[in-house]
């Protein structure tokens, strides 16, 4: 096991830009990334998340004073631009002081002006070179390119060929982190090559100490393998990377059978609560990415940050004769 901090210097332009230790910022994931993992993630010396989704405001606000109770370092809310109160959402994180804005499920252009004039710094997730190039012009601080091995919603290309494409377009102007099937220290070397400037990581998370699901969802984690992974819901338009169960079973029959978007609707109304809150890991949604059966025990956010980074220098160390 590889432990602690001696001689670690893994800072990039992304630290300087947020002001943190580490290059990493703790994806968000909605019903799980609430203000108590968020901070902890944070006082750790990354970037914490809370995770927006269609959450009612009083809800956020109270997420992000949770988060303020536990560390006075930056972190941030993810906003999800399709939900209905995400014109609350944008004022909220002005007046709660919020220092990062994640965005997902759309286009932030109208919120970015007055999240920069209040400090805001603004970094969208973004599947593809287009979007990250609109992204910038908007006048984004940086982006997160997230590859389809990520849990949760996804898009279609793979880290590997994305980060790199993102990079070329837009790295020059902003910092890129890669995020999708990074776990170790070793996802953290990759993506560095890829020439990201540092990781989004999910997955990893939830089996953190400070993480309140259902410890059912946890043990279904660490007990993954490699091929234990599918994505669901392809002809909604809104494709979910989950762990194999029940659920993703009928998934795939309904998909087979041809169904009604009323019917993957009706398959799918409150699976994501089932898993999180009640533990049922055969009907509930275990949005979990590629990289889970790397995840083998639990840790403390701390613990998690300082490990994949020790890993990261115990990596390069060890192959950067191979560097040419």
């Amino acid at each position: 096991m590889v432990s602690g901090k001696e001689d670690i210097n893994m800072s990039t332009r992304f630290c300087e830009l947020v002001g943190v230790e580490y290059p990493i910022i703790q994806g968000a994931m909605a019903r799980i990334s609430d203000g108590f993992l968020a901070g902890s993630v944070s006082e750790a010396g990354g970037i914490g998340i809370i995770a927006g989704m269609n959450a009612p405001t009083e809800y956020l606000r109270e997420q992000i004073r949770i988060a303020k109770e536990i560390t006075n370092k930056p972190f941030g809310v993810n906003v999800m631009l399709a939900a209905e109160n995400a014109d609350e959402v944008a004022e909220l994180v002005i007046n709660e002081g919020v220092k990062v804005v994640t965005t997902g499920a759309g286009l932030p252009g109208k919120y970015i002006p007055k999240w920069k004039e209040a400090g805001v710094i603004v970094i969208p997730v973004v599947p593809s070179v287009a979007i990250a190039k609109m992204m910038v012009r908007s006048g984004a601080d940086a982006v997160v390119a997230e590859g389809t091995e990520s849990g949760g919603h996804v898009g279609e290309l793979t880290t590997m060929a994305l980060v790199p494409q993102v990079v070329d377009a837009v790295g020059d102007k902003v910092p890129v982190l890669a995020a999708g099937g990074i776990a170790d220290g070793r996802g953290i070397c990759a993506a560095y090559m890829l020439g990201a400037d540092g990781v989004q990581v999910g997955t990893r998370f939830l089996v953190a100490e400070e993480c309140h699901i259902h410890q059912n969802y946890k043990n279904k984690v660490l007990g993954a393998k490699d091929i234990d992974t599918i994505v669901t819901g392809r002809p909604t338009g809104h494709p979910v990377r989950i762990l194999k169960n029940k659920l993703a079973r009928n998934y795939m029959e309904l998909e087979k059978s041809g169904a009604s978007l009323e019917e993957f609707e009706k398959l799918g109304l409150g699976a994501l609560r089932r898993a999180v809150e009640d533990g049922d890991v055969e009907m509930g949604s275990v949005m979990a990415g590629q990289i889970a059966a790397l995840v083998n025990k639990e840790q403390k956010c701390k613990e998690i940050i300082e490990e994949m980074f020790a890993e990261a220098k115990q990596v390069y160390e060890s192959r950067k004769a191979l560097v040419f």
